[in-house]
Protein backbone atom coordinates (compact mmCIF):
# COMPACT_ATOMS: atom_id res chain seq x y z
CA UNK A 1 0.00 0.00 0.00
CA UNK A 2 1.20 3.73 -0.82
CA UNK A 3 -0.35 6.43 1.29
CA UNK A 4 1.02 9.64 -1.14
CA UNK A 5 0.90 12.85 0.97
CA UNK A 6 -0.40 15.90 -2.07
CA UNK A 7 -0.13 19.81 -0.91
CA UNK A 8 1.19 22.78 -1.60
CA UNK A 9 4.57 23.76 -1.02
CA UNK A 10 5.04 24.76 2.64
CA UNK A 11 1.80 22.08 3.50
CA UNK A 12 4.16 20.23 5.98
CA UNK A 13 4.42 16.95 3.62
CA UNK A 14 7.81 16.08 3.95
CA UNK A 15 7.91 16.46 8.10
CA UNK A 16 4.42 15.10 8.34
CA UNK A 17 5.68 12.09 6.33
CA UNK A 18 8.75 11.33 8.88
CA UNK A 19 6.44 11.55 11.76
CA UNK A 20 3.95 9.12 10.23
CA UNK A 21 6.55 6.18 9.05
CA UNK A 22 7.22 5.63 12.92
CA UNK A 23 3.51 5.22 13.45
CA UNK A 24 2.42 2.91 10.55
CA UNK A 25 3.87 -0.49 11.51
CA UNK A 26 6.34 -1.66 8.73
CA UNK A 27 6.42 1.68 6.41
CA UNK A 28 9.54 3.45 4.59
CA UNK A 29 9.78 6.61 3.34
CA UNK A 30 9.66 6.71 -0.60
CA UNK A 31 10.77 10.74 -1.83
CA UNK A 32 10.05 10.86 -5.54
CA UNK A 33 12.64 14.57 -5.14
CA UNK A 34 14.89 12.38 -4.99
CA UNK A 35 14.62 10.76 -8.59
CA UNK A 36 14.44 14.69 -10.09
CA UNK A 37 17.77 15.30 -8.14
CA UNK A 38 19.01 12.24 -9.53
CA UNK A 39 17.94 13.31 -13.19
CA UNK A 40 19.29 16.74 -13.34
CA UNK A 41 22.59 14.93 -13.10
CA UNK A 42 21.75 12.34 -15.68
CA UNK A 43 19.82 13.89 -18.31
CA UNK A 44 21.59 16.56 -20.70
CA UNK A 45 21.33 20.55 -19.89
CA UNK A 46 18.89 20.89 -23.20
CA UNK A 47 16.42 18.40 -21.93
CA UNK A 48 15.82 19.54 -18.77
CA UNK A 49 15.77 23.19 -20.10
CA UNK A 50 12.56 21.80 -22.13
CA UNK A 51 10.83 20.74 -19.30
CA UNK A 52 11.26 23.07 -16.92
CA UNK A 53 10.24 21.12 -14.05
CA UNK A 54 11.27 17.33 -13.83
CA UNK A 55 7.66 16.53 -13.05
CA UNK A 56 6.99 16.98 -16.78
CA UNK A 57 9.86 14.36 -17.90
CA UNK A 58 8.01 11.41 -18.67
CA UNK A 59 11.29 9.30 -17.33
CA UNK A 60 10.59 11.01 -13.60
CA UNK A 61 6.85 9.83 -13.40
CA UNK A 62 7.63 6.56 -15.47
CA UNK A 63 10.66 5.94 -12.01
CA UNK A 64 8.51 7.17 -9.53
CA UNK A 65 6.71 3.55 -10.63
CA UNK A 66 8.71 1.86 -11.06
CA UNK A 67 10.77 2.56 -8.09
CA UNK A 68 7.99 2.55 -5.83
CA UNK A 69 6.45 -0.85 -6.99
CA UNK A 70 10.44 -1.95 -6.22
CA UNK A 71 10.67 -0.70 -2.98
CA UNK A 72 7.29 -2.36 -1.97
CA UNK A 73 8.54 -5.38 -3.39
CA UNK A 74 11.50 -5.36 -1.63
CA UNK A 75 10.33 -4.10 1.64
CA UNK A 76 6.66 -5.28 1.87
CA UNK A 77 4.20 -3.35 3.74
CA UNK A 78 3.44 0.62 3.36
CA UNK A 79 5.21 2.92 1.71
CA UNK A 80 4.85 6.49 2.84
CA UNK A 81 5.27 8.87 -0.37
CA UNK A 82 4.95 12.87 -0.06
CA UNK A 83 5.00 14.56 -3.29
CA UNK A 84 2.79 17.88 -4.76
CA UNK A 85 0.95 16.45 -7.43
CA UNK A 86 -1.22 19.66 -9.59
CA UNK A 87 -1.86 18.23 -12.21
CA UNK A 88 -4.48 15.81 -12.44
CA UNK A 89 -3.02 13.95 -15.86
CA UNK A 90 -0.22 13.59 -14.00
CA UNK A 91 -1.54 11.86 -10.96
CA UNK A 92 -3.65 9.83 -13.03
CA UNK A 93 -0.64 8.77 -15.03
CA UNK A 94 1.08 7.73 -12.02
CA UNK A 95 -2.07 6.49 -9.72
CA UNK A 96 -2.90 4.28 -12.90
CA UNK A 97 0.76 2.83 -13.13
CA UNK A 98 0.44 2.01 -9.65
CA UNK A 99 -3.02 0.57 -10.10
CA UNK A 100 -1.62 -1.28 -12.76
CA UNK A 101 0.55 -3.48 -10.63
CA UNK A 102 -2.05 -3.64 -7.85
CA UNK A 103 -0.56 -1.15 -5.28
CA UNK A 104 -3.81 0.69 -3.70
CA UNK A 105 -2.80 4.11 -3.62
CA UNK A 106 -4.51 6.20 -0.36
CA UNK A 107 -4.32 9.87 -1.40
CA UNK A 108 -3.93 12.15 1.71
CA UNK A 109 -4.27 16.32 0.91
CA UNK A 110 -2.46 18.70 3.45
CA UNK A 111 -4.42 21.83 3.21
CA UNK A 112 -3.88 24.48 5.50
CA UNK A 113 -5.04 28.02 4.61
CA UNK A 114 -3.74 29.77 2.07
CA UNK A 115 -2.27 32.82 4.62
CA UNK A 116 -0.79 29.84 6.56
CA UNK A 117 0.83 28.25 3.23
CA UNK A 118 2.34 32.29 2.54
CA UNK A 119 3.39 33.00 6.59
CA UNK A 120 5.16 29.45 6.41
CA UNK A 121 6.95 29.73 2.65
CA UNK A 122 8.40 33.77 3.94
CA UNK A 123 9.40 31.94 7.28
CA UNK A 124 11.02 29.30 5.22
CA UNK A 125 14.65 28.44 5.67
CA UNK A 126 16.76 28.16 2.26
CA UNK A 127 20.22 26.72 1.85
CA UNK A 128 22.96 29.64 2.64
CA UNK A 129 25.09 28.14 -0.39
CA UNK A 130 22.34 28.62 -3.09
CA UNK A 131 23.34 32.04 -5.22
CA UNK A 132 19.98 34.15 -5.06
CA UNK A 133 18.44 31.12 -3.52
CA UNK A 134 16.34 32.73 -1.21
CA UNK A 135 14.95 35.11 -3.27
CA UNK A 136 14.48 32.11 -6.34
CA UNK A 137 13.46 29.62 -4.05
CA UNK A 138 10.76 31.70 -2.05
CA UNK A 139 9.04 32.95 -5.66
CA UNK A 140 9.18 29.69 -6.95
CA UNK A 141 7.21 28.35 -4.09
CA UNK A 142 4.79 31.12 -4.42
CA UNK A 143 4.45 30.93 -8.09
CA UNK A 144 3.05 27.06 -7.27
CA UNK A 145 0.35 28.68 -5.41
CA UNK A 146 -1.55 29.94 -8.13
CA UNK A 147 -1.93 25.90 -9.66
CA UNK A 148 -2.69 24.80 -6.36
CA UNK A 149 -5.83 26.86 -5.96
CA UNK A 150 -6.75 25.84 -9.64
CA UNK A 151 -5.90 21.92 -8.88
CA UNK A 152 -8.24 22.44 -5.23
CA UNK A 153 -10.86 24.10 -7.50
CA UNK A 154 -11.06 21.47 -10.31
CA UNK A 155 -10.30 18.16 -8.74
CA UNK A 156 -7.83 17.89 -5.77
CA UNK A 157 -10.34 17.83 -3.25
CA UNK A 158 -12.99 15.45 -4.79
CA UNK A 159 -10.17 13.10 -4.95
CA UNK A 160 -8.75 12.90 -2.14
CA UNK A 161 -8.93 12.59 1.94
CA UNK A 162 -8.15 16.57 2.83
CA UNK A 163 -6.61 17.55 6.39
CA UNK A 164 -6.84 20.95 7.31
CA UNK A 165 -2.91 21.25 8.96
CA UNK A 166 -3.28 24.89 10.06
CA UNK A 167 -3.37 24.40 13.56
CA UNK A 168 -1.58 21.12 13.50
CA UNK A 169 1.77 20.35 14.43
CA UNK A 170 3.53 17.70 12.00
CA UNK A 171 3.20 14.75 14.39
CA UNK A 172 -0.54 15.36 15.38
CA UNK A 173 -1.36 15.97 11.65
CA UNK A 174 0.29 12.07 11.09
CA UNK A 175 -1.33 10.85 13.76
CA UNK A 176 -4.63 12.05 12.05
CA UNK A 177 -3.07 10.35 8.70
CA UNK A 178 -2.20 7.18 10.32
CA UNK A 179 -6.07 6.74 12.12
CA UNK A 180 -7.63 7.91 8.79
CA UNK A 181 -5.86 4.69 7.12
CA UNK A 182 -6.02 2.07 9.95
CA UNK A 183 -9.88 3.01 9.88
CA UNK A 184 -10.83 2.44 6.53
CA UNK A 185 -11.61 6.20 6.41
CA UNK A 186 -9.47 6.76 3.58
CA UNK A 187 -10.40 4.42 0.88
CA UNK A 188 -7.88 3.19 -2.17
CA UNK A 189 -8.04 5.75 -5.02
CA UNK A 190 -10.94 4.67 -7.94
CA UNK A 191 -9.07 4.20 -10.42
CA UNK A 192 -9.40 1.52 -13.16
CA UNK A 193 -6.71 -1.36 -12.80
CA UNK A 194 -5.23 -1.98 -16.08
CA UNK A 195 -2.85 -5.17 -16.20
CA UNK A 196 0.31 -4.30 -17.64
CA UNK A 197 1.04 -5.88 -21.19
CA UNK A 198 3.58 -9.12 -20.69
CA UNK A 199 3.48 -9.17 -24.45
CA UNK A 200 2.47 -7.85 -27.71
CA UNK A 201 -1.27 -7.49 -27.79
CA UNK A 202 -4.50 -6.76 -30.04
CA UNK A 203 -6.49 -3.70 -29.83
CA UNK A 204 -9.38 -2.55 -31.43
CA UNK A 205 -10.71 1.04 -31.43
CA UNK A 206 -14.10 2.15 -33.00
CA UNK A 207 -14.66 6.00 -34.20
CA UNK A 208 -17.58 7.53 -33.60
CA UNK A 209 -19.34 10.89 -35.60
CA UNK A 210 -21.67 13.10 -34.61
CA UNK A 211 -23.59 14.86 -37.03
CA UNK A 212 -20.83 17.63 -38.00
CA UNK A 213 -18.44 14.26 -38.98
CA UNK A 214 -16.37 15.28 -35.45
CA UNK A 215 -14.98 12.05 -33.82
CA UNK A 216 -15.57 10.92 -30.45
CA UNK A 217 -12.47 11.18 -28.00
CA UNK A 218 -12.78 10.07 -24.56
CA UNK A 219 -10.34 11.07 -21.70
CA UNK A 220 -8.81 7.99 -19.68
CA UNK A 221 -8.27 8.27 -15.92
CA UNK A 222 -5.29 5.97 -15.69
CA UNK A 223 -2.93 7.54 -18.37
CA UNK A 224 -1.88 10.83 -20.32
CA UNK A 225 -3.47 11.57 -23.39
CA UNK A 226 -7.19 11.31 -24.67
CA UNK A 227 -8.18 8.04 -26.38
CA UNK A 228 -10.61 6.71 -28.65
CA UNK A 229 -13.34 4.02 -27.40
CA UNK A 230 -12.00 0.52 -27.35
CA UNK A 231 -9.45 -1.46 -25.40
CA UNK A 232 -7.33 -4.60 -25.94
CA UNK A 233 -9.61 -7.57 -27.51
CA UNK A 234 -9.58 -10.79 -25.40
CA UNK A 235 -8.14 -13.85 -26.45
CA UNK A 236 -10.46 -15.79 -28.64
CA UNK A 237 -12.71 -12.39 -29.36
CA UNK A 238 -12.85 -11.39 -32.82
CA UNK A 239 -11.24 -7.49 -32.98
CA UNK A 240 -14.33 -5.97 -34.38
CA UNK A 241 -16.83 -7.58 -31.58
CA UNK A 242 -13.87 -6.67 -29.04
CA UNK A 243 -14.02 -2.90 -30.13
CA UNK A 244 -17.98 -3.38 -30.18
CA UNK A 245 -17.88 -4.55 -26.45
CA UNK A 246 -15.45 -1.83 -25.71
CA UNK A 247 -17.53 0.70 -26.96
CA UNK A 248 -20.37 -0.15 -24.99
CA UNK A 249 -18.76 -0.79 -21.86
CA UNK A 250 -17.36 2.75 -21.89
CA UNK A 251 -20.03 4.46 -23.42
CA UNK A 252 -23.11 2.65 -22.90
CA UNK A 253 -23.74 2.85 -26.56
CA UNK A 254 -24.65 -0.35 -28.51
CA UNK A 255 -23.83 -0.61 -31.79
CA UNK A 256 -26.16 -2.77 -33.86
CA UNK A 257 -24.11 -3.54 -37.01
CA UNK A 258 -20.42 -5.06 -36.95
CA UNK A 259 -18.15 -1.76 -37.57
CA UNK A 260 -16.34 -1.84 -41.31
CA UNK A 261 -12.21 -1.13 -40.96
CA UNK A 262 -10.11 1.61 -41.37
CA UNK A 263 -6.92 0.82 -40.49
CA UNK A 264 -4.25 -1.23 -39.41
CA UNK A 265 -1.28 -0.21 -37.65
CA UNK A 266 1.84 -1.89 -36.46
CA UNK A 267 3.00 -0.20 -33.08
CA UNK A 268 6.52 -1.19 -32.88
CA UNK A 269 7.95 -2.16 -29.14
CA UNK A 270 8.91 0.36 -26.88
CA UNK A 271 10.02 -0.76 -23.69
CA UNK A 272 8.92 -1.24 -21.12
CA UNK A 273 6.01 -1.65 -23.54
CA UNK A 274 5.40 -4.08 -26.14
CA UNK A 275 3.81 -2.94 -29.12
CA UNK A 276 1.18 -4.85 -30.88
CA UNK A 277 -1.44 -4.47 -33.36
CA UNK A 278 -3.94 -1.54 -33.64
CA UNK A 279 -7.41 -1.40 -35.25
CA UNK A 280 -9.75 1.13 -36.06
CA UNK A 281 -13.15 0.77 -37.34
CA UNK A 282 -15.63 2.63 -38.73
CA UNK A 283 -18.73 3.30 -35.71
CA UNK A 284 -20.68 5.45 -37.97
CA UNK A 285 -22.72 8.38 -37.40
CA UNK A 286 -24.16 8.45 -34.04
CA UNK A 287 -27.77 9.87 -33.59
CA UNK A 288 -28.59 12.82 -31.23
CA UNK A 289 -30.07 10.66 -28.70
CA UNK A 290 -27.25 8.47 -28.66
CA UNK A 291 -24.96 11.41 -27.69
CA UNK A 292 -27.10 11.97 -25.21
CA UNK A 293 -27.17 8.91 -23.80
CA UNK A 294 -23.41 8.36 -23.50
CA UNK A 295 -22.19 7.67 -19.50
CA UNK A 296 -18.49 6.85 -18.49
CA UNK A 297 -17.45 4.47 -16.08
CA UNK A 298 -16.48 6.67 -13.65
CA UNK A 299 -12.62 5.04 -12.68
CA UNK A 300 -12.04 4.50 -16.22
CA UNK A 301 -12.97 7.50 -18.20
CA UNK A 302 -12.83 11.35 -16.86
CA UNK A 303 -14.60 12.81 -19.84
CA UNK A 304 -15.33 12.50 -23.65
CA UNK A 305 -15.74 15.27 -26.40
CA UNK A 306 -16.45 15.59 -29.78
CA UNK A 307 -13.61 16.82 -32.05
CA UNK A 308 -12.34 18.07 -35.38
CA UNK A 309 -9.41 16.40 -36.86
CA UNK A 310 -7.00 19.95 -35.74
CA UNK A 311 -8.59 20.31 -32.26
CA UNK A 312 -7.54 16.04 -31.95
CA UNK A 313 -4.20 17.11 -32.50
CA UNK A 314 -3.81 18.99 -29.38
CA UNK A 315 -5.76 16.33 -27.20
CA UNK A 316 -4.36 12.84 -28.48
CA UNK A 317 -0.41 11.79 -28.42
CA UNK A 318 1.71 11.94 -31.93
CA UNK A 319 1.13 8.09 -32.61
CA UNK A 320 -2.54 8.16 -31.51
CA UNK A 321 -2.91 11.28 -33.91
CA UNK A 322 -1.42 10.07 -36.84
CA UNK A 323 -3.42 6.74 -36.62
CA UNK A 324 -6.52 9.12 -36.91
CA UNK A 325 -5.64 10.90 -39.32
CA UNK A 326 -4.97 7.72 -41.87
CA UNK A 327 -7.96 6.54 -40.16
CA UNK A 328 -10.10 9.58 -41.17
CA UNK A 329 -7.91 9.28 -44.87
CA UNK A 330 -9.82 5.94 -45.34
CA UNK A 331 -13.24 6.70 -44.58
CA UNK A 332 -12.76 9.62 -47.65
CA UNK A 333 -11.34 6.83 -49.85
CA UNK A 334 -13.49 3.93 -48.72
CA UNK A 335 -10.59 1.68 -48.36
CA UNK A 336 -8.75 0.42 -45.54
CA UNK A 337 -5.03 1.14 -45.29
CA UNK A 338 -1.90 -0.81 -43.41
CA UNK A 339 0.43 1.29 -41.48
CA UNK A 340 3.67 0.50 -40.09
CA UNK A 341 4.33 2.92 -36.82
CA UNK A 342 1.55 5.24 -38.31
CA UNK A 343 3.08 5.55 -41.60
CA UNK A 344 1.10 3.98 -44.83
CA UNK A 345 2.95 0.87 -46.05
CA UNK A 346 2.29 -1.00 -49.69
Amino acid sequence: MIVWINGAFGAGKSTTARELIDLIPNSALFDPEVIGGALTRLLPAKRLAEAGDYQDLPIWRRLVIDTAAAMLTELGGTLVVPMTLLRQDYRDEIFGGLAARRIPVRHILLAPAETILRERIANREVPPDLPDGEIRVRQWSYDQIEPYRHALAAWLTADSHPIDTGALTPYETAVRIAEAVRDGDVPACDIVQTPEPGAETLAAGVLLFDEHDRVLLVDPTYKAGWEFPGGVVEPGEAPARGGMREVAEETGIQLDEVPSLLVVDWERPAPPGYGGLRLLFDGGRLGTGDAARLTLPGPELRAWRFVTEAEAADLLPPVRYERLRWALRARERGAALYLEAGIPVG
